[in-house]
């Protein structure tokens, strides 16, 4: 396709259609911007390498989401106004690690974890407390949850069914992705194989019911995050994927109906060039493996992402400098065609961001999106040798990765193998950093006298006393043969084939907890022992 065709035939019908941000891009000499530069192949059409919409951001910016949840959902609901009061177009809530694995926040296995690393979510009332005056028929919502994503969900549901509003109205997505959690995370609960089920039950139960929702977010942020390279961070997560819509469609599921739901979740690090071809080369690697094995149509070629900036690069030390590492992994971010993005705030590497690093993150955001001028061209780096270059290398290196997956019998059976090449690469990236051999600027060069560091943000622990408080009042005032009659429905859906979710939505619309929910699920699926 040459370009006047692509004009003509691709970008011309779809720009009418959905009309850009401006009549006409200029830089601010006057010198007008094309749509995009470059030969062939054009943004918007197979195999998607330059960007899954023929005008990218010229149509409309990224999704920009700040990642947000401490303490108690009292507390986040009122940073998560904020956030939307300033700016913020998506929400991305962050749940503390017993909600992560599915234990109760008065639960000896909680002690000390409460609230420490997002939100506590133990029931119904504190979904509603969460989501308390936010449009959620307006606002998409993004769920870093796991293990127990389909209760999360199931929760979300039920508090937009109290308000009126349809589930096929809600947008959003739940991260869902269990198969990196025993690779590189660690917060799972149940065994693969029941795990697995949670995962295609939630597909089912989205394509039947939640159309605007995507059902599972293929992560590799937490893969790089782990210390593993770039190349494998593209090749691990799109083995991880390639098994769950093996899963799917095995259980009967049409790669074209749930497969334009599917997401991805990216880190956005350090290396500008590297991660701008990472981000294309896993776009056009997709595209390929999925028509190749499933025979999937356009719409379930085009891999559509989140992008958060790397939390393993910030520092400690010369907390300023984060904004520096921050900014540039957003602008790779925004230059490799992420649909929406997550900036991390200056002081994460101590503590939770305080309020004010969480608007500067956001206004970082902002700043590319309407001053640099990168969001007005689509793939402004498309058709640079380095760039090109280094997209062909890592989508090369990438596939070979995959292929061994696949000769150990696919991601399921191959978890130790990504788990150790993870923990090689992450050893080899330390042992860089203390030999002096790669630079960290204020670590291993260029170090300063330990400054005074400014406000961090504190957990109050009296908001716990009272998470925990208000959960033995709610044990004590709901209908508990409701929530009996609600678990033991649930027991018997495990024990056979049927879908869990319906059984689980009418669990939490009974106010049984999170923890309770977990349990009678782990009476018939087991517990994963690493």
């Amino acid at each position: 396709m040459d370009r006047e065709k692509w004009l003509r035939d691709v970008h011309g019908p779809f720009a009418k259609e959905h009309p850009e941000r401006k009549p006409e891009f200029r830089t601010p000499s006057g010198i007008p911007l094309d749509p995009v530069y470059g030969g062939a192949p054009f943004p918007g059409a197979h195999p998607f390498t330059r960007g899954i919409l023929p005008t990218m951001y010229r149509g409309r910016h990224w999704t920009m989401r700040q990642y947000a949840g401490f303490t108690s959902a009292r507390l986040s609901n009122e940073r998560y106004k904020e956030l939307l009061k300033h700016g913020v177009t998506g929400l991305s809530v962050a749940f503390d690690l017993p909600t992560q694995i599915g234990y109760d926040s008065d639960s000896p296995e909680a002690e000390g974890e409460v609230g420490r690393v997002g939100v506590p979510i133990n029931s119904l009332r504190d979904m509603e407390t969460l989501l308390d005056a936010i449009p959620l028929d307006r606002v998409t919502t993004s769920m870093t949850i796991n293990s127990t994503a389909s209760i999360l969900l199931c929760l979300y549901v039920a508090v937009a069914r109290r308000r009126g509003i349809d589930a096929a109205g809600l947008g959003g997505t739940v991260q869902n992705d269990i198969l990196k959690e025993y690779v590189a995370r660690g917060t799972y609960r149940f065994p693969v194989e029941p795990s697995m089920r949670l995962v295609t039950d939630t597909f089912r139960f989205c394509a039947e019911r939640m159309p605007r929702w995507n059902p599972i977010s293929i992560s590799g942020y937490h893969i790089r995050e782990a210390g593993s390279t770039a190349v494998q961070e593209v090749a691990f997560t799109i083995a991880d994927g390639l098994a769950y819509v093996q899963a799917a469609v095995e259980k009967g599921l049409d790669v074209d109906d749930f497969g334009r739901r599917l997401s991805f979740f990216f880190n956005a690090h350090i290396h500008l060039f590297e991660e701008v071809a990472k981000f294309r080369a896993a776009r056009r690697l997709w595209a390929r493996l999925m028509r190749e094995r499933f025979r999937a149509g356009d719409d379930a070629c085009r891999l559509r992402f989140h992008a958060q900036t790397a939390g393993s690069s910030l520092q400690s030390r010369q907390i300023d400098v984060n904004v520096v590492r921050t900014t540039l992994e957003a602008l790779a971010a925004v230059l490799g065609g992420t649909q929406s993005l997550h900036t991390n705030g200056r002081d994460e590497a101590l503590a939770l961001p305080t309020e004010a690093s969480a608007k500067l993150a956001l206004r970082t955001q902002q700043v590319i999106a309407f001053e640099s001028g990168a969001a007005d061209v689509v793939d402004p780096l498309g058709g640079a040798p380095l760039v090109e270059a280094l997209t062909d290398e890592i989508e090369r290196r990438a596939e070979a990765l995959i292929g061994r997956i696949d000769r150990m019998g696919g991601a399921v059976k191959a978890i130790g193998f990504m788990r150790g090449e993870i923990e090689r690469s992450a050893y080899e990236a330390q042992r860089r950093v203390e030999s002096g051999e790669d630079t960290v600027v204020g670590v291993n060069r260029f170090e300063e006298p330990e400054e005074e560091r400014g406000e961090l943000f504190a957990i109050d622990r009296r908001e716990r006393d009272r998470i925990v408080a208000d959960l033995r009042e709610l044990r004590a005032s709901r209908d508990g043969e409701a929530v009996r009659r609600a678990l033991d429905a649930l027991k018997r859906a495990a024990e056979g084939t049927e879908s869990l979710l319906p059984a689980i939505l009418g669990a939490v619309e009974a106010y049984a907890t999170v923890g309770e929910i977990c349990r009678t699920l782990e009476g018939v699926f087991g517990t994963y022992r690493a």
